[in-house]
């Protein structure tokens, strides 16, 4: 069963969302059982010994969109099984209606996850009482399990506004939300005034340093998704931000920002939401720190050129961590 006592307060440092490993033919429409459990496995312990504070699953390169739900309840019980209660587990859930939505998050938190990452519906827009209202209507149905709120504009049509964020943050069971940060513009300051405390909210790692400097007592996590790429630098940072060592995390954030500014073709990150699953997926492939196959139909088809962006992304994520884990590795060793 879930923890309920996961709160605001249990979401610290690097929220880690992994992608899901697929076998060799999983971009072929007949193609059966494609998650490669394995490496699933492999992953998700490679996420706990490496330091990451919490995971998520399946959101969108995760591949919730197209993978199977056999597929991904086995999935999320190789992950589950795997960390074994070292760290926080939110298993994604989002579908097409909230029915489906509650009977799916039912079901993998009796595998074992400790909460769920809930995207809302997105077949039509959903204007700010829709939101509330299914949000609402999930924490109702599953009273015991902690939800951290997934608000990705270009995944459901639009963005979560103050006075839904401000709503949201007075039920309980939220405790986070999945936000763009600086992407949004001035919108994460709204979001964090209206929300004064009651829920996390999560900016990328890149952005991380600027809003925990002005808020350190409220910013206090980051969702990552480069941490499939190896999660060194990212924890390397969230030591730096908990130590208020300001000039270093400005030059970290400095270099993730020039290893990932290949990874949206001409700099153009609308031109990347195109292609997001295809595009994170050849990231981690460049990168090489898990094994990770094809993407799933119909999220397959990319321009080349856009690839080896994304693949070169990866190979400079991946330099970054073979550093910061060389750094950590002569800090232990100090210490020891």
């Amino acid at each position: 069963m879930p923890n309920p006592k996961l709160t605001v307060d249990d979401i610290t440092g690097i929220v880690g969302i992994i992608p899901t490993p697929s076998t060799p033919t999983a971009d072929q429409w007949n193609a059966e059982n494609t998650v490669d459990l394995d490496e699933a496995a492999k992953l998700a312990d490679a996420m706990v010994r490496g330091d990451v504070d919490v995971l998520m699953t399946t959101g969108t390169f995760g591949e919730c969109a197209s993978l199977t739900w056999d597929e991904q309840q086995d999935f999320v019980d190789a992950v589950v099984e795997t960390v074994a209660g070292r760290i926080p587990v939110f298993a994604g859930a989002t579908t097409l209606n909230t029915r489906d939505t509650i009977a799916r998050g039912r079901r993998l938190t009796e595998i074992g996850a400790d909460g769920l990452f809930v995207g809302r519906p997105m077949w039509l827009p959903l204007d700010d009482a829709g939101i509330v209202r299914f949000y609402r209507e999930v924490a109702e149905a599953l009273p015991d399990v902690p939800l951290v709120v997934y608000d990705n504009p270009g995944a459901f049509k639009g963005k979560i506004g103050p006075s839904a964020y401000e709503a949201l943050s007075r039920i309980p069971q939220i405790v986070a939300a999945k936000h763009l940060g600086l992407l949004s513009g001035a919108a994460f300051l709204s979001d964090l005034r209206a929300v004064d405390g009651r829920m996390r909210l999560l900016p990328l790692e890149t952005d991380w340093y600027y809003f925990a400097r002005l808020f350190p007592d409220e910013v206090t996590a980051c969702w990552s998704g480069n941490v499939a790429c190896g999660p060194a630098p990212a924890t390397h940072l969230r030591d730096l931000i908990k130590a208020q060592s300001w000039g270093e995390c400005q030059s970290l954030t400095e270099e993730l920002d020039r290893a990932l500014e290949p990874l949206y073709p001409g700099g153009n990150f609308p031109e990347f939401l195109k292609y997001s699953i295809q595009l994170d997926n050849a990231q981690f492939q460049g990168a090489g720190f898990m094994r990770t196959g094809p993407t799933r139909p119909p999220y397959t088809e990319v321009p080349e050129a856009y690839l080896e962006g994304a693949r070169e992304a990866g190979r400079r994520w991946a330099g970054l961590h073979q550093r910061y884990e060389a750094l950590r590795s002569a800090q232990e060793s100090v210490a020891g």
